[in-house]
């Protein structure tokens, strides 16, 4: 029986193409390219490869559909930026090398756009920017700080700046607003719609998707799955929290979840209530991660981190569904627009994004054994996924480039903790950041332990 991928996600369920499942992996094969994943990552590898070398055999291998996983549940935005920031990268290359990768994944916005202009896909690409709402007097305080910072590394007025509280309300009208910032390189889209149709582009490339096809072991040369053997001198591991499903990867990324809600299309009078004209991606500035956008049919998609993490690294579809998360979220963003407080809400779903134990976006290919990866992007993987593909494919078919050589290429990660320790710090810490958050909102002053828990997860 064929699951109800429609109810995966509002971009799912709105979704007017075909999510019939196509043909599975039916014997063994060989081919020159095993791409393992059917998300952003993998299909932008396989576009790019057919760009570098059009000669190339090239097999995507998806367990479910192309966009099952967080490339077709996320928030839709395509934000030019990478979870660890420009420190990070700094700490392990150079500050010239940081801002360099740090232009390159600024401009991935532009590129996506460029090619799903090029390639007619129908996406509701809109690049409105983010605006992150200061709401409480330490917000406005950590945002100042952030612009000095980005003024240091070289990131200037063209890419972020602060706005005061006029100037956000050209953009939005929050409650409680005592700043903001403008952030450019982003779009609102329809994750969906971009994914699939990022793989009907590259099957009329000629590479070949076989979905309903489970990878159960990735080694040198070959993958093993569900329908067959695939042998290929170049495989690449392109599955992000579902790496964990693979022998030996349970602690290499670990499953975060994060769950959405979404409003009916709304009307004129509440739109001029709450603004977004422009489709900007919006949050505030809160410990707890907090996403949303106006979409291009005038609905609010707009979600959280309620509960981040299951024991032992488990992936559960009901807590996709679970009610007080979805509850809490609402109460959220009807406290930052009220005007929504009588709308009514169609859709709620979730899923789950990877976070490497460094907290680093990271690509890797060895030419020796041929295998490769990217991602581990935390939730912030539409816009520098099309650079790590980008990026594998000029490693792998030997391109002289400038995106071979990018401060995050090469960068290992160590294994998350073994349980309960791995429980146990992550919720952990993101309790303290929840309380830091209520600290903040309550008395106006900053939470040093909420400081503290934010820089514990990514040491």
């Amino acid at each position: 029986m064929v699951p109800d991928y429609s109810s995966l996600s509002l971009w799912m369920a709105t979704f007017e193409g075909d999510l019939t499942p196509r043909r599975t992996l039916d014997g063994d094969t060989s081919v020159d390219v095993a791409i393992v994943g059917g998300g952003f990552t993998g299909l932008w590898t396989a576009y790019y490869l057919t760009e570098r070398d059009p000669s190339l055999s090239i097999l995507v291998i998806e367990r479910e559909i192309c966009g099952f996983g967080a490339s077709g549940r996320n928030g839709g935005w395509a934000v030019g930026e990478l979870a660890a920031g420009f420190e990070a990268y700094a700490r392990r290359s150079s500050p010239k090398a940081a801002g360099r990768l740090m232009g390159h994944v600024h401009g991935s916005v532009d590129e996506i756009g460029r090619v799903i202009a090029t390639e007619a896909i129908e996406c509701g690409f809109a690049k409105g920017g983010v605006i992150r709402f200061a709401r409480s007097r330490a917000q406005a305080e950590r945002q100042a700080a952030q612009i000095e910072t980005n003024r240091s590394n070289g990131i200037g007025e063209d890419v972020i700046r602060l706005l005061d509280p006029e100037e956000v309300r050209r953009f939005a009208r929050p409650t409680g607003l005592h700043g903001g910032i403008f952030y450019a390189p982003c779009a609102a889209l329809d994750p969906a719609r971009l994914v699939r149709g990022l793989a009907r582009v590259v099957e009329r490339r000629g590479v070949r998707i076989v979905e309903q096809t489970a990878a159960t072991a990735i080694g040198d040369g070959s993958v093993t799955t569900t329908g067959g053997r695939v042998s290929a001198p170049v495989v690449i591991r392109a599955t992000e929290a579902y790496t964990r499903d693979l022998p030996g990867e349970r602690r290499t990324l670990v499953p975060l979840y994060s769950l959405m809600i979404a409003t009916e299309p709304l009307d004129a009078a509440t739109l001029a209530e709450i603004g977004l004209d422009t489709r900007p991606t919006f949050a505030d500035d809160r410990y707890a991660v907090i996403y949303g956008q106006r979409t291009a049919d005038n609905r609010i998609a707009f979600g959280g981190r309620a509960i981040p993490y299951l024991y032992g690294s488990r992936i559960h579809p009901a807590t996709e569904n679970d009610r007080r998360s979805h509850d809490l979220i609402r109460r959220v963003l009807v406290d930052i627009f009220p005007a929504l407080g009588d709308v009514a809400i169609t859709h709620e779903w979730g899923g789950v994004l990877a976070a490497p134990r460094n907290w680093v976006p990271a690509v890797r290919y060895d030419p020796r054994t041929g295998m490769g990866t990217a991602g581990g992007y935390v939730g912030q993987g539409v816009a520098p996924s099309n650079l790590a593909g980008r990026t594998l494919a000029d490693l792998i078919t030997g391109t002289d480039s400038e995106l071979a050589e990018l401060a995050w290429v090469g960068i290992e990660s160590r294994p998350w903790e073994p349980e309960p320790l791995r429980w146990l710090g992550i919720r952990g810490t993101r309790a303290v950041m929840g309380w830091a958050d209520r600290f903040e909102f309550g008395t106006e002053r900053s939470s040093r332990l909420g400081r503290l828990a934010h820089g514990l997860l990514r040491r």
